[in-house]
């Protein structure tokens, strides 16, 4: 069930928006595609990224990203490595976002659901294997920009570090 168009960016913002989060991400690839999920974001336009989400007080990166995953995808996943580390900001969002390489383990992909909005406020619209011409046949604006300047997905292996891609911070 999803909300009214015009009311996506008003929970989006209510929920995330003017804070500093902090986010884990996994990098599952598979037959040279990537794990990608499409969100509403309000106003007409989409996000497609990685599976992850927020950290929960308490529980480790690695603890958080395998919940994540579950709520998601449905899918049990091992987290192999650290990869790097991206500041994301485009207004009003605000994350640092630790990026993980990881592996299925079990389970059938299902498009799941963010337990922090309600049942009639869901954002997540899609799920599906994406080929690196498919990530770049999308708009950049509706795309993770970690995938921005990528020519393969084994590229994403490569970036070490610290990296905040195309932000725009206010002044």
């Amino acid at each position: 069930m999803y909300m009214k168009e015009d009311d996506i960016g008003k929970e989006i913002n209510a929920k995330f928006g003017h804070q500093l989060r902090v986010r884990v991400n996994g990098i599952l690839i598979q037959d040279d595609k990537v794990l990608m999920l499409r969100h509403l974001m309000g106003g007409g336009k989409e996000f497609w990224s990685v599976p992850g989400g927020g950290m929960q007080y308490g529980s480790n990166a690695e603890d958080n990203l395998k919940r994540e995953f579950e709520e998601e995808t449905g899918l049990e996943i091992k987290t192999n490595r650290f990869l790097f580390v991206h500041e994301f900001f485009r207004e009003p969002l605000h994350a640092i976002e630790m990026f993980f390489e990881v592996s299925y383990i079990s389970g059938k992909i299902n498009l799941g659901t963010d337990p922090e909005l309600d049942h009639d406020k869901q954002i997540l619209t899609d799920i599906r294997w994406m080929s690196i011409s498919e990530i770049h046949s999308l708009s950049p604006e509706s795309v993770h920009q970690i995938f921005w300047g990528i020519k393969s997905l084994q590229d994403l292996g490569l970036c070490k570090g610290y990296f905040n891609f195309g932000n725009n911070y206010l002044k």
